[in-house]
């Protein structure tokens, strides 16, 4: 008779069956415990290598994260073969034992962590094919960079505009690289005033200094205006200056007689950009008789007036030098010529567009628009209740590119001024 609790009775299910349990094979724990243990070595060298790929893309170096990239599939490749072997001598485990069952979790958890793996790794090599492509795009546009300085820089050479100074510049490399955009004319258009007000002061000090009345010869320029501020009349004679100096602006010769009659956008472009960096004076002595060296001298003689000449330096030395073709290297004729360089780049870039940019001007009482003009006092105050104010002096015209405008300068009458 069988004792209940006995081991015998523990042979016996509830059905009397007897069930007979399956022998433990040694060899089998071994394989798994050797198994395991080469997972574990295999996901620390993945994690290795994957932190030596995280430290490739800072700073970014694509011979190091290629490396790096090549030590992450070679161990998720080990990693997939061990997982294939186990399923192939593993199919249908009949038992598992409790430390079969932590085995295998340990096992289900780091194939987990190598799924992420395999995700960081798949972003990574998506990173690092977009990274590629730029670089690649890039190079492009470097390469066709180089390609136009190259062409553009032959052409000028021919032209006998480009020297070798200039050519082993530092800013030769940047403004080769320049666009033909909007922006680049308004921006030369605001140097273009600002070498207007710098010259404006020498020529009034050398005013003083002969003895001129000031308010008589603003008077003079334009009469019967109504300054707000004595100290405003200066905008008269900055109006003198750009009366002179934008004069013929409107025609493709700015009114110098040239062999060449007709010149394309691209000659035009190629000029603005050979004067742009280099020196105006250094320009004349290469070239004095060029079409820039004859406008400079067709514009000083234009304005300054053999009497306010001769008033300055006591005799026309200088005015007769310029005359016979010579730019002299005085202080006065080299402030004109910064001047004139930034008047002459202006027209040179307004012909380089198609269509071409238009100049315009606004009359005296003209009624003031925000859109076609500018104050030149930057601190008024304009009453909304009141008459729109009128002007008073046109200072600089204006420019149409396209449907763009960048606003004349004008000196407005009867309007209030803050400190």
């Amino acid at each position: 008779m069988i004792r209940p609790g006995s081991k015998e009775s523990q042979n016996y299910d509830n059905n009397s069956q007897k069930v007979y349990p399956q022998p433990i094979d040694e060899n089998m724990n071994q394989n798994v415990g050797s198994m395991i243990g080469s997972i574990f070595n295999n996901i620390s060298s993945l994690k290795a290598a994957y932190i030596q790929l995280q430290e490739a893309h800072t700073p970014y170096d694509p011979d190091k994260i290629q490396t790096a990239d090549r030590l992450v599939i070679d161990e998720l490749t080990r990693l997939s073969e061990l997982k294939h072997t186990y399923r192939e001598k593993n199919p249908k485990p009949v038992a598992a034992s409790p430390q079969d069952s932590r085995l295998l979790n340990e096992i289900q958890e780091q194939q987990n962590l190598l799924k992420t793996y395999e995700v960081m790794v798949k972003k990574f090599q998506s990173q690092i094919q977009n990274r590629d492509t730029e670089i690649t795009h890039l190079q492009q546009q470097t390469d066709e960079a180089k390609h136009r300085k190259s062409k553009l820089e032959k052409k000028l050479k021919q032209r006998g505009l480009l020297n070798k100074e200039s050519e082993e510049s530092d800013e030769e490399e940047n403004y080769f690289s320049i666009e033909l955009t909007p922006s680049l004319f308004t921006s030369t258009a605001d140097n273009a005033y600002q070498s207007i007000h710098d010259f404006s002061k020498p020529l009034i000090n050398m005013m003083k200094a002969a003895g001129w009345d000031l308010d008589a010869a603003a008077d003079a320029i334009e009469p019967d205006v109504v300054y707000t501020r004595r100290a405003h009349k200066k905008y008269a004679f900055e109006s003198y200056i750009c009366q002179r100096m934008f004069s013929g602006f409107h025609e493709e010769s700015f009114s110098i007689k040239a062999a060449n009659a007709t010149v394309s956008n691209e000659a035009f472009f190629h000029q603005f950009l050979a004067v742009r960096a280099m020196d105006p004076l250094d320009v004349l002595s290469q070239n004095p008789d060029s079409v820039f060296g004859k406008f400079c001298r067709s514009k000083y003689l234009l304005l300054v007036h053999p009497k306010m000449e001769g008033s300055f330096f006591g005799n026309m030395d200088q005015r007769n030098y310029v005359m016979s073709g010579g730019h002299p290297r005085t202080p006065f004729y080299q402030a004109f010529l910064k001047l004139a360089k930034s008047i002459w780049l202006l027209h040179r870039l307004a012909y380089s567009f198609d269509p071409k940019v238009r100049v315009f001007q606004v009359k005296k009482g003209s009624e003031f628009s925000e859109i076609h003009m500018e104050s030149v006092v930057k601190n008024i105050i304009l009453d909304e209740s009141a008459e729109r104010p009128k002007v008073d002096l046109m200072v600089m015209p204006g420019f149409l590119i396209g449907a763009s405008v960048i606003q004349c300068r004008v000196y407005l009458s009867d309007v209030k001024c803050t400190e």
